[in-house]
């Protein structure tokens, strides 16, 4: 049996030397095809935290406005008249609250697509 000599071990050394190129080329096509993956979850992931903080944002308003008609009903409940113009003014700051959370929500898709295409 033929075994190495003391002066030139056995190794697959010029194999790799001859490969290597396309291991790295191979190496790079992999990092840059999970690039546009990565990219898209990042996308998601904001536009998910940004729907999160405009609903923690409504819900607050909503809590604000509970607030207020309980104050409402504390400091004016005899009075039906200035009940409703409290409560008016309740409804109006809900309603732009919900406004603003419409807009947000009509504006997710074209932000969506911006992120994921403004690094190509």
């Amino acid at each position: 049996m033929a075994s190495p000599s003391a002066n030139r071990p056995f190794s697959f050394t010029p194999a790799l030397d001859a490969s290597q190129p396309m291991i790295e080329w191979w190496s790079q096509q992999c990092v840059q095809g999970l690039a546009p993956m990565t990219r898209f979850q990042l996308a998601c992931m904001e536009c998910t935290c940004e729907m999160l903080q405009q609903e923690a944002r409504f819900f607050s308003a909503l809590s604000a406005a509970g607030e207020q008609l309980s104050h409402c009903y504390e400091t004016h409940g005899a009075d039906p008249e200035k009940m409703k113009e409290c409560y008016e003014e309740i409804a109006r700051e809900v309603a732009d609250q919900q406004m603003q959370r419409l807009k947000q929500v009509a504006s997710l898709p074209h932000e969506f697509r911006r992120r994921i295409w403004e690094e190509i």
